[in-house]
């Protein structure tokens, strides 16, 4: 039996239901002992890079530990101790809590999706700050037996951490949640849109405007494409951009006047897939930024498990995991997308695009990704 565990959300950031989920559908009992903390990982970041804002943080996490070192007594007297813990995403001070209330004869495995150090440098943090958060990547880490990360370049940066827990990253990747896969066309027993139908071709983006998901690059693409293809006639194009984000200003600025653009500011996590798999394109990230070429991010699992075409950048851990089902373009390069999408609306073209992406589909199930996690448990001894 494994116990999921922390303040972790899983309607906000559904990495930890895709591990659930999978271990699950590899035979092992999971029971959840969750109190969201109700922070978005942008509200966290925030509140690391202003340490004024830390104490809030503090009284709302104590408040949530509380509570879960009431649900682990009661969890204990009713079935005994777990044979391992997974501490959910966004973990850092959750695994300390696990290693203090399960013990260290226990099992720790934590989701270490985000280096906070790495992600407030990618957002424009530097100096002390950096060093701070740094310390507690260091703390999170040591704290557990097995880390979790998305991609093998992730799992390289442990030895940058801490060099004696380079050797206890797993790889599994992101994944996407069943709802994502019962949103596509297909599972709704509808039609997929129609490669050779004459109305536009609808791209859609869904994020937090961050320098990572490469915005301002798709912005530049846009303001070209979606101009040309209204002058050449034929199939138009057409975008949806939901979220917001530091960098939400400067693109709404790029993409002023431009035709075939709508804005969706907020949309709730349950109604996302649906949105999403009623276009024919979900657009991953396009920045060149270190952090940007080592992620597979969310979005490019659930588009292709929505039933989309996935157009996103060509970095390593994309092309290697997902390379043959995306479409692929280069990082940071706004004229490549703008051609790729422009290409796209040959219904040809998006044919052999959606069949590549079709095959990929599986890959992004739950079960598929769990797979090294649920292996690695068996070779420890904890088995269904």
């Amino acid at each position: 039996m494994i116990v999921a565990f922390g303040t972790y959300d899983a309607a906000r950031h559904p990495r930890v239901g895709v591990l659930v989920a999978g271990l699950r559908a590899h035979g092992y009992a999971v029971h959840e002992l969750d109190r969201p903390l109700g922070l978005s990982t942008a509200q966290r970041v925030r509140m690391l890079r202003q340490p004024w804002r830390l104490p809030a943080l503090l009284v709302r996490l104590l408040r949530c530990w509380a509570l879960l070192v009431g649900d682990v007594a009661a969890h204990r007297r009713a079935h005994g101790r777990p044979d391992a813990v997974l501490v959910g995403y966004l973990g850092h001070f959750d695994v300390v809590l696990a290693r203090l209330v399960f013990g260290r004869r226990t099992p720790i495995l934590l989701d270490h999706l985000v280096f906070a150090a790495d992600t407030a440098t990618d957002r424009g943090a530097r100096g002390a700050r950096v060093a701070l958060l740094r310390g507690l990547d260091r703390l999170a880490v040591t704290r557990a037996d097995v880390v979790l990360l998305d991609t093998p370049e992730h799992a390289r940066m442990l030895a940058d951490v801490v060099p004696s827990r380079a050797a206890r990253g797993l790889v599994v990747p992101v994944g996407a949640p069943q709802e994502w896969f019962d949103a596509a066309p297909d599972a709704r027993g509808s039609g997929s849109g129609g490669a050779h139908d004459d109305r536009p071709l609808r791209l859609v983006f869904f994020g937090l405007f961050t320098p990572l998901q490469g915005t301002l690059v798709l912005a530049d693409a846009l303001a070209d494409a979606l101009p040309r293809a209204a002058a050449a006639g034929g199939r138009a194009l057409e975008v949806t951009l939901v979220g917001s984000g530091q960098d939400l200003p400067a693109v709404r600025a790029r993409l002023a006047g431009v035709p075939g653009v709508t804005w969706r500011d907020w949309v709730e996590p349950a109604d996302l897939p649906a949105l999403v798999a009623a276009h024919d394109v979900c657009l991953g990230i396009f920045s060149a930024t270190p952090k940007g070429l080592r992620v597979v991010p969310n979005k490019v699992f659930q588009g292709l498990a929505a039933g989309c075409v996935v157009v996103t950048s060509d970095t390593g851990p994309q092309r290697r995991l997902l390379g043959d089902h995306l479409e692929l373009v280069a990082p940071a390069d706004p004229a490549a997308l703008a051609e790729r999408l422009l290409a796209l609306r040959d219904p040809g073209a998006l044919a052999a695009a959606r069949a590549r992406a079709a095959t990929g589909r599986d890959l992004a199930r739950p079960a598929a990704v769990v797979g090294p996690l649920a292996r690695l448990l068996a070779s420890r001894g904890v088995r269904p």
